[in-house]
């Protein structure tokens, strides 16, 4: 059954947007009473039929409503976007997929990329979210300065991950034993010792994803992932 995005749903139809709206009705050939689904990214899942096969407005008649329970642990991921926004893009996808309820986008002292513009990952968040089945989209932060963001972070459940020497506990330990985590990657090059400095002086702890050196993108999505495995292996 062929997926559609459907935010702020409200009454019994939903016309499709124009792009949205030639693609179902020229590319997958729907016509009048087939089948489809909706996502509202806030947990609603929607049955849903084709009520007028326009190829610029495309109408839809909802049907059966249900609402899915958000995760009952919280994961946010905090990075550096990589010069390379192809490997950025690869991130939002993939973590989407395994699922992450929000992702912030730092401005490090070694960031390579200062700026960034959402509305290209926004749109592979929905891609990913209809394609493996999610009902909830994450939010996706705009750019954020590294030092305000570690002010405002909350130091019990948020978390650094970096190269510098000293202890550190992994990861799946400190993810398994709390309803939710941030974790904090930084850009090629790593966070700076100043950096890192500041964090801990707030009590964000430092954590380890393993004894590889992992590029940025590769650790952030390391981290979505083993949230998840240990809070499985925690309450499983």
């Amino acid at each position: 059954m062929h997926t559609f995005y459907a935010p702020d749903l409200n009454g019994p139809t939903f016309t499709l947007p124009e792009d949205e709206s030639k693609h179902a009705v020229r590319v997958l050939r729907l016509s009048v009473g087939d089948a489809v689904e909706l996502l509202d990214g806030c947990g609603g899942r929607y049955a849903a039929a084709v009520a007028d096969a326009n190829p610029k407005r495309c109408q839809l008649r909802i049907g059966h409503h249900e609402t899915v329970a958000p995760r009952s642990y919280f994961t946010h991921v905090a990075v550096a976007p990589t010069k390379n926004l192809d490997r950025m893009e690869w991130f939002v996808e993939k973590a989407v997929e395994v699922g992450v309820e929000r992702i912030t986008f730092l401005r490090s002292a070694r960031s390579e990329r200062r700026e960034l513009k959402l509305e290209r990952l926004e749109k592979i968040a929905i891609s990913a979210m209809k394609q493996s089945g999610q009902a909830w989209l994450p939010q996706l932060d705009e750019m954020t300065d590294y030092a305000v963001f570690v002010a405002e972070a909350t130091p019990e459940t948020t978390f650094i991950a970096h190269l510098e020497e000293g202890e550190r506990t992994a990861l799946a330990q400190v993810a398994a034993a709390g309803a939710g985590c941030c974790v904090l990657i930084g850009p090629e090059g790593d966070f700076t010792p100043a950096e890192i400095a500041l964090a801990l002086s707030r009590g964000i702890r430092p954590v380890t994803l393993g004894g590889s050196r992992l590029r940025t993108e590769t650790a952030a999505l390391a981290a979505v992932f083993t949230v998840h495995i240990s809070r499985e292996k925690a309450y499983n």
